[in-house]
């Protein structure tokens, strides 16, 4: 199957005032989200990219700007992807949702938690993950198996799917970090996941790049889903 690249969208006004966005209109890149933004296309620029889905949120419209900006490639807007509908939340200061008692639901027994006049984070882990296999499955038919494409959405949404490759309860997912204009690295195969990499902020990408064609000849068409017994050897 193909290789999916989760990017968080770069820091935000939001991010910085301390303020829950949600969906929000509005919330745009501030000055290091913008640079962060940059600096991420910099860094993907030799990635060969299928394709590119976005949140509609703005914040993740304009990270991925600079990422298309000389490629022949469209972007598609998926609300399957749209930030979590935080409800009468949204707007609402941190410092205050704190001392809500749904804030340690949230916490400690997050697949119950379901904002008022808002959606559940189940409800939000079920429809992403929905969203991102099924793009993924599509892709790998419509082109090369070892094509890589790139998924730019929020934070929670990220780690929803993240828990869900690494086989983890809804529950467990406050313990993945995922920072602004970070990239987590999962391979779909035909039986499981590979999780490959969380929360990458600067590392190389060497290893998202597809191999040449000629090497592809000699490899499987699909590529394995069989864990390596003893670990990885790493990328040659």
């Amino acid at each position: 199957m193909t290789t999916l690249i989760l990017l968080r969208h770069g820091r935000s006004s939001a991010n910085t005032s301390g303020v829950l966005a949600g969906r929000r209109p509005g919330v745009e890149l501030d000055d290091t989200g913008k640079g962060q933004a940059w600096a991420l296309a910099q860094r993907l620029k030799p990635v060969p990219l299928a394709a590119v889905v976005t949140s509609p949120m703005e914040r993740c419209q304009q990270t991925v700007a600079p990422l298309l900006a000389g490629r022949e490639l469209a972007p598609v807007v998926d609300g399957e992807l749209a930030e979590v509908d935080y409800g009468d939340w949204t707007g609402r200061e941190l410092k205050t949702l704190i001392k809500e008692p749904l804030w340690r639901v949230v916490q400690q027994h997050p697949s119950a938690a379901i904002f008022p006049g808002g959606e559940g984070l189940a409800a939000m882990q079920a429809r992403a993950v929905a969203a991102i296999r099924g793009y993924d499955a599509k892709l790998a038919v419509e082109h090369d198996p070892h094509a890589v494409w790139l998924a730019c959405t929020h934070g929670d949404v990220i780690k929803a799917v993240l828990a869900d490759a690494l086989g983890l309860h809804l529950d467990s997912f406050q313990r993945i970090m995922v920072d602004p204009c970070s990239i987590s690295v999962v391979v779909y195969t035909e039986t499981r996941p590979f999780v490959v990499r969380v929360n990458d902020t600067g590392g190389d990408v060497t290893a998202l790049l597809p191999p040449p064609k000629r090497s592809r000849r000699r490899r499987s068409a699909q590529p394995s889903s069989d864990a390596v017994v003893g670990g990885s050897t790493g990328v040659s």
